[in-house]
């Protein structure tokens, strides 16, 4: 206890927020860096995996491939990967863009799988009966995939970037092991110094940040929920309720 009330006295103490403080604070510098590692990641990310998601779940093509390729995918230790891509662009570019170049891909890599598997899923989602009906009033393929599809699906398509953005987050800690800035700086320069109060402050700035983006995230994924389709699984029941409580007619009679 003692442990935790120390680490948050470092945390909430205003000279370590102050911008000049000794490494590796201040604060809301490695906090803005985390922040900008993983936005930079989750964009690429998406640039690759949305517009391949919406395809396989429009067309259907290539679901089992997509799914035994993000399994493979999430089994991969990303702290292996980003020393792997550190050593393969240490040679062909500048220590000092290298590791940056190499952490970017490898948390690209990391959020790839969750959005794909969310856009593929949401749009599989979507009944079918609903798309040929839009099918029938005319809609070309790209108007239903717009149109039906993706509004529709789109719960599962946030839950897939939400996924995603948390697994950066928590992973972009490992970014200090390549020399770069971000929250995971305090914990490893916590474990040099074997201080504790870096240790748990960092990790707890960690968390912190983490269940804040969740918590958006969240509002966000509800927020596009279809109120119509989230209702249709009571609105049978209303209905059947009603007509039982109506009186007897006098046919029924």
């Amino acid at each position: 206890m003692s442990l935790l009330l120390s680490a948050l006295r470092w945390l909430f103490d205003p000279a370590n927020w102050v911008s000049g403080s000794q490494s590796p604070l201040p604060i809301q510098d490695r906090l803005l860096e985390h922040l900008a590692y993983t936005a930079i990641a989750v964009v690429i990310a998406a640039l690759i995996a949305l517009p391949l998601g919406f395809y396989i779940g429009h067309t259907g093509k290539g679901r089992q491939f997509v799914i035994g390729f993000t399994g493979a995918m999430r089994a991969l230790p990303t702290l292996g990967l980003l020393f792997f891509l550190l050593m393969v662009f240490g040679y062909v570019m500048s220590y000092s863009t290298a590791p940056l170049v190499g952490a970017t891909i490898a948390f690209v890599i990391l959020a790839i799988p969750s959005m794909l598997a969310g856009a593929y899923s949401g749009l599989e989602s979507v009944d079918r009966a609903t798309i040929d009906a839009a099918r029938a009033n005319g809609m070309t393929e790209w108007q239903i995939l717009t149109q039906v599809e993706i509004p529709l699906g789109l719960p599962l398509i946030v839950g897939g970037l939400r996924a995603a953005v948390l697994q950066v987050i928590a992973t972009v800690t490992i970014a200090s092991y390549a020399g770069l800035g971000g929250l995971g700086r305090i914990i490893t320069s916590g474990i040099g110094l074997n201080d504790y109060d870096l240790i748990l402050g960092g990790a707890l700035l960690v968390t912190a940040l983490a269940l804040g983006v969740d918590g958006l995230f969240a509002l966000a994924q509800r927020a596009t929920a279809t109120r119509g389709l989230t209702d249709s699984t009571t609105a049978p029941h209303r209905s059947s309720a009603s007509r039982s409580s109506r009186p007897p007619t006098r046919e029924n009679a």
